[in-house]
């Protein structure tokens, strides 16, 4: 249903109304009064005026319209997607700033490119773009003297500092940082090292924060051919911090020795590509740090903004494997995530990260939790899932210990021989444990990137205090710096190459199969692989749809320390191709996968409900109907 004509006074006011500098002629006149109204409590400015863009004359009409209370609960509806942009947003046509007795009007870019990003997420559940939200109506042009309601939204992400003159530019300063200090710290080492690093954001929080990344590349921004791409992950959980502080720490000190000429560190950016996310759940981050360290609970600020846990979050592939396992035939890597696990309540810091690992081929990766001192890998939910602690080895068994062994063996606290300092139950391990023998769950993160994409995972714990305090910080860097640096440079671990046709053209998603170890993994956009295997001799495969199998044989020896290079040509087939193997194929059979059209602002069109068969109203509309008098029929599309 189209929205209702603007007002006749509204009309006149905006036609009569002139002024200077930015009181343009779509500013109308009104009363300036104080912003008392809490959905928009967080806005860049604490004055509105009346009558409001949408006419309204009081407090009261405001807060009892339905656009009101569409904004107030529209970031449940969306699942946090666009929030809390749309929210400014809204609160920008709702109580409109108000300077020198004129409403200011928002700038019409800003909505333009909100809408494009956001869209989606209304489509995805069936409901119309706001008609308050008509960029063209209720926004202005930059020469028309509009404002940016989100200029202040990022709390310092886009502010540059510098480092304090008397200090030099390599000092790191151990302490806790909240997320305005991490993302400064990040932009600052981004810019001192700007020819190999620079940060972006893979989407939202709940609450709106960016998630943001550094990355180290000889040439950042990019995918280089047959470079392996690692990321580590801090802060999954917001009250174990240590992960996040040594991934700030790691950021500085990689920036520091390169520009130093340390060669080592040189080598390892020169040869690869490094993505640090030190906070997955910035906002859970904010409740424990409102605690403190010291008076931190063991559960405070664990989950996220929904309260959910974000390493239970994921699709549990785990147990789709083990049903595959049993099937002869049957393709039990690069499993597709399960239509169902849409229909519950999946965070956005979740989709971002999903969609990361499916956009960079990543070989390699490590998530820092805290509350414990041990490293542990794959599978982490039990081959019998009755069972609280099983061992439940992936096929890459051998891979996955030599993983987390590079970690343990030269962290000296996970080497102590003394049983009763932190971690002391896992001595006689290692330091090393396979996760469903030490407990079992389903929906981790881990799991997740072994069976859907390329990527190996580990699981750190850095210690037994989940938010240590600020005098503990830099013994756990000295403690932790080795390991990560150890882990990092195992990526070039096994062997790599280039899966071409007889032209010299890459063969995308063509697998590369190693005999004995039912995990195969598949070539990126490029052609390229990687393949993480310990030493010894190995039989490998490449085959695709449409040619004819090339098979090698491979020995690695124990000490070397940089991948083989093993390339393959592929032939096409004379006749018509043969069936490529039972089983599931990425991009082949299994139901399409959200995942494909979600973007960085956290969008995933048809990821939820789709419209109902029948003609009747959407899921949400009963909802919306009872918080207000006024049915908002301009939600419907039909």
């Amino acid at each position: 249903m189209p929205p209702p004509p603007p007002p006749l006074l509204l009309l006149a006011v905006l036609v009569a109304a002139a002024g200077p500098g930015c009181q343009s002629a779509q500013d109308p006149a009104a009363t300036c009064v104080e912003l008392p109204l809490g959905t928009c409590s967080d806005a860049a400015y604490n004055q509105t005026g009346f009558p409001t863009l949408l006419e309204h004359r009081s407090w009261d009409v405001v807060e009892a319209s339905s656009e009101y209370i569409l904004l107030s609960v529209l970031h449940h509806l969306l699942e946090g997607q666009c929030n809390p942009d749309l929210r400014l947003l809204g609160c920008a046509v709702l109580a409109p700033r108000c300077e020198g007795g004129r409403a200011r009007r928002p700038c019409r870019r800003v909505c333009e490119g909100l809408r494009e990003a956001c869209q989606p997420a209304f489509d995805a559940i069936d409901m119309a773009w706001p008609y308050f939200l008509d960029c063209a109506r209720y926004f202005a042009r930059e020469e028309e003297g509009c404002y940016d309601p989100l200029e202040k939204l990022r709390g310092g992400l886009d502010t540059e500092d510098s480092v304090p003159s008397d200090l030099p530019s390599t000092f790191i300063h151990f302490d806790h940082h909240s997320y305005a200090q991490m993302v400064r710290v990040l932009r600052r080492t981004a810019t001192r090292c700007a020819h190999i690093a620079k940060t972006y954001s893979i989407g939202r929080s709940f609450d709106g924060k960016d998630l943001l990344v550094i990355e180290f590349s000889g040439r950042p921004g990019q995918h280089e051919l047959m470079e392996p791409e690692v990321k580590l992950i801090g802060n999954i959980h917001g009250n174990e911090v240590a992960g996040r502080e040594m991934l700030i720490y790691l950021a500085q000190y990689l920036c520091s020795e390169y520009l130093l000429g340390n060669p080592r560190i040189q080598r390892l950016i020169n040869t690869t590509r490094i993505h640090l996310l030190p906070s997955m759940n910035p906002d859970g981050y904010e409740v424990a740090a409102a605690e403190g360290a010291g008076y931190n609970g063991w559960t405070s600020g664990r989950q996220n903004a929904q309260n959910l846990d974000l390493n239970r979050n994921f699709p549990d592939l785990t147990s789709e494997y083990y049903r595959l396992a049993g099937v002869r035939g049957a393709r039990s890597d690069h499993i597709p995530v399960p239509q169902h696990y849409w229909w519950g309540k999946v965070a956005p810091e979740t989709k971002a990260v999903m969609k990361w690992t499916r956009t960079i081929p990543f070989v390699l990766s490590a998530s820092l939790h805290g509350g414990d001192l041990v490293v542990s890998y794959p599978f982490d939910f039990s081959q019998h899932p009755q069972e609280e602690k099983m061992f439940s080895p992936t096929p890459d068994e051998k891979m996955f210990k030599l993983l987390a062994r590079a970690y343990a063996d030269v962290h000296p606290m996970m080497m102590d021989q003394s049983e009763h300092r932190c971690g002391g139950n896992f001595l006689r391990r290692g330091s090393v444990i396979n996760g469903a023998d030490w407990y079992s769950f389903t929906g981790g993160m881990s799991d997740f990137n072994y069976l859907h994409t390329n990527c190996f995972e580990i699981t750190v714990e850095l210690g037994c205090v989940k938010f240590p305090p600020k005098e503990a910080l830099y013994t756990l860097w000295q403690h932790n710096k080795e390991s990560l640096l150890n882990f990092v440079e195992m990526v070039h671990r096994g062997i790599k190459g280039m899966v071409m046709d007889k032209f010299g053209k890459p063969v995308k998603n063509a697998r590369v199969v190693v005999k004995g170890i039912r995990h195969d993994v598949t070539t990126a956009p490029d052609g390229d692989y990687w393949r993480l295997l310990p030493p010894g001799s190995h039989i490998v495969i490449a085959q695709a749809p449409g040619y004819s199998r090339v098979i090698k044989k491979v020995t690695i020896p124990a000490h070397m320390r940089r991948a083989g290079r093993v390339d393959f040509i592929l032939q096409p087939l004379g006749a018509e191709p043969k069936k490529f193997l039972h089983g599931l194929q990425r991009g082949g059979l299994g139901p399409p996968d959200p995942l494909e059209d979600y973007d960085q602002h956290g969008e995933f069109p048809g990821a939820r409900r789709q419209p109902p068969a029948d003609g009747g109203k959407p899921w949400w509309w009963s909802y919306l109907s009872s918080l207000s008098q006024h049915k908002p029929r301009w939600l419907l599309k039909y």
